[in-house]
Formats: structure tokens, C-alpha cells, sequence
């Protein structure tokens, strides 16, 4: 019909665009030279903001080419504003914790408060949670979310993690956020470690889990079945949730190092029931053991590893409280 041919053709069209956008780049690239391009379209691209890598999601890569060529962002300075003015405050649809449905909600990121905020309602006075900038992390999680502009954000309530999941139907809004929390984040950590050097503070800035997915777990006693639940480690902290978009996790384990008596094991111990999965894994920690089981054997490879990682490092002073708050936890 005519409207399949109108929405046919409108594709169409976007694609001969954006393939000859993509050859007119090309061709740039390689009359003028890879060092070339940069020293001319990133002149000024501030220290905090992300640049991607072909790992990240599409809106990132995406994004990341049009704000050099197309907007030219880091030639002209005022074109950053959206992420470099210490305050922002616009609308994302953010998922409800309990009904799973996405809701418009006013926010503002203002450096000057500290604090990431969200409103419930337009015209209310109170924010319905504060998040603090140095606990704030934020990560693209399309997949996860169910949306390609999906942005998983963080931050420590109480010492526990507290999940919010938003999206903006505009890529680049999306993306200006994400770079205003990381502008922020490094303000602040500016403040924190006065005299650090740049290299230091923008792997801190903001960090993407180090592996996600379903295992099984039981209990601390093992003599419960194993369920099956989804493990997000962030750094030191594994957490597991019912759903991947639960709000709060059911639980965190901290991953401490060897010197620490912290020991990771391929298998479960021999008397272990209850498990449909059967590739085990056994966290050892200095007051209990940890079970856990995959579903194949290339899983339990792949969570072996993340785990051996964290053992295998050194404990920073800060963990050292990270972990006594986990032992002092009912």
C-alpha cells in the first residue's frame, strides 16, 4: 500500500544518507590520514568524556562519530554544554520498580547539590530519591532494558546498590546525560584526590560489570536446592536478583584477594544436593563457602576467570571497609 511504500522509502532514504555520510567520512579518512582527522575534529574533547570503544553498544559508537563530524563538538566548545555546565535537568522515561512500566519523570543532575535527583510528580518539591554523585555509576544496558538508548544507573542507598533503569527516545539526550554523570563524577573526584593525575580518575568515572548473567546459588547452609537467579559483579561486589531489572539484589557477596583468604574452586564439595546445573563453582571466604552452578561449561569458564581476576588483586585500602561492612551485615 501507499503508506508501506511512504515508510519503505522514508528507510530508504535514511540509508543512502547515512551510507553516503559513512563514504563521504571514509573518504576523509583516507585523503587527510587517521592523525589528520583528529588533530581537527578532536581539538577539545574533555577529559571525561567516553570515548567508545567497538565493544560498546551501537548508540555510543554512533553518537560518539556524529558529535566529532556532524555536530563538531570538540572544535567548538559551547556545543558541550549539555555535559560540561555542572547542571542539567530534563525528562527520562524511567521503569517503575514494581509494575516494570517506563514513566516520564523530571531530572536534575546538579553538581553544586551533589546529587543525581528524580521527581515523581512535575510540580513536586521533593525529589522521590537522591543520588549522591560519589556512589552514582551509569552504564548502557540496551539489551537488558528491552530499549537500544537503555541506561542502567546506580548508586549506593543505605551501603546496598539500588538499581534505576531510564531511556530517552533522542540518542544523542541520552548520551549527553551519561557524559554530564561522568563530568560530574570527575569534578567531584577532582575534589576528592586534589593533585591525582587525569589517568587515574577516568577509569573511575564510571565502570560496566564486569560479567552478568544466571547462575544457581543456595544457601549458606547447602542444604536448601540450589535457585536459579542473575549475578551482576561490579567490581568486589556480587550481587544477585530474582530479575535482572529488580531494583534492589536479594543479596552481595564480596570478592576479597588470596591474601585474604579468598579462594576460587572449580566443582562443588562431594556431599552438595539439590542442583539441576552441572558445571559448580565454590567461592571460598574467610567465614563461609559459596555455590554456585552454570548451565554449561563455557559459562563456568568464563565466571571462573572474572572471579580469579578480583582474588588475584591486591585489596585496596578502601575495600578493606567494603568487606567489614559485608561481615557485619545480618
Amino acid at each position: 500500500g501507499g503508506q508501506c511504500c511512504v515508510v519503505w522509502c522514508g528507510v530508504f532514504v535514511w540509508c543512502v544518507c547515512v551510507c553516503v555520510w559513512g563514504a563521504v567520512l571514509c573518504g576523509f579518512m583516507a585523503s587527510n590520514g587517521n592523525n589528520a582527522a583528529k588533530a581537527k575534529y578532536e581539538q577539545k574533547v574533555p577529559v571525561f568524556y567516553y570515548r567508545p570503544t567497538h565493544t560498546d553498544c551501537q548508540l555510543l559508537r554512533e553518537q560518539w562519530i556524529r558529535a566529532r563530524y556532524e555536530r563538531k563538538e570538540f572544535v567548538c566548545v559551547e556545543r558541550q554544554e549539555p555535559y560540561s555546565a555542572g547542571y542539567r535537568e530534563g525528562f527520562l522515561w524511567k521503569r517503575g520498580r514494581d509494575n516494570g512500566q517506563f514513566l516520564s519523570r523530571k531530572c536534575i543532575l546538579s553538581e553544586r547539590d551533589g546529587a543525581l535527583k528524580y521527581y515523581n510528580k512535575h510540580d513536586a518539591r521533593e525529589p522521590k530519591a537522591l543520588m549522591k554523585i560519589h556512589t552514582l555509576n551509569a552504564s548502557f544496558q540496551p539489551g537488558k532494558i528491552g530499549q537500544p538508548h537503555g541506561l542502567q544507573v546506580t548508586y549506593l542507598k543505605d551501603n546496598s546498590t539500588r538499581n534505576i533503569f531510564v531511556y530517552h527516545k533522542d540518542g544523542k539526550e541520552m548520551v549527553d546525560w551519561f557524559n554530564a554523570i561522568r563530568a560530574a563524577r570527575f569534578h567531584y573526584l577532582q575534589v576528592a584526590f586534589p593533585g591525582a593525575h587525569h589517568a587515574d580518575l577516568v577509569p573511575k568515572l564510571t565502570r560496566n560489570y564486569i560479567k552478568e548473567g544466571y547462575m544457581e546459588k543456595t544457601g549458606p547452609k547447602h542444604t536448601e536446592g540450589f535457585k536459579k537467579r542473575w549475578f551482576s559483579m561490579d567490581d568486589r561486589r556480587l550481587m544477585y536478583f530474582k530479575d535482572p531489572l529488580d531494583a534492589y539484589a536479594r543479596g552481595e557477596v564480596f570478592i576479597g584477594s588470596k591474601e585474604n583468604s579468598y579462594i576460587v574452586l572449580p566443582g562443588l564439595p562431594p556431599s552438595t544436593q539439590g542442583y539441576h546445573w552441572q558445571f559448580g563453582i565454590t567461592i571460598v571466604t574467610p567465614d563461609r563457602k559459596f555455590l554456585f552452578t552454570c548451565e554449561t561449561e563455557e559459562e563456568q569458564q568464563d565466571w571462573m576467570a572474572a572471579f580469579q581476576g578480583l582474588v588475584n588483586r591486591p585489596m585496596l585500602p578502601q575495600e578493606y571497609a567494603v568487606e567489614a561492612h559485608f561481615k557485619h551485615k545480618p
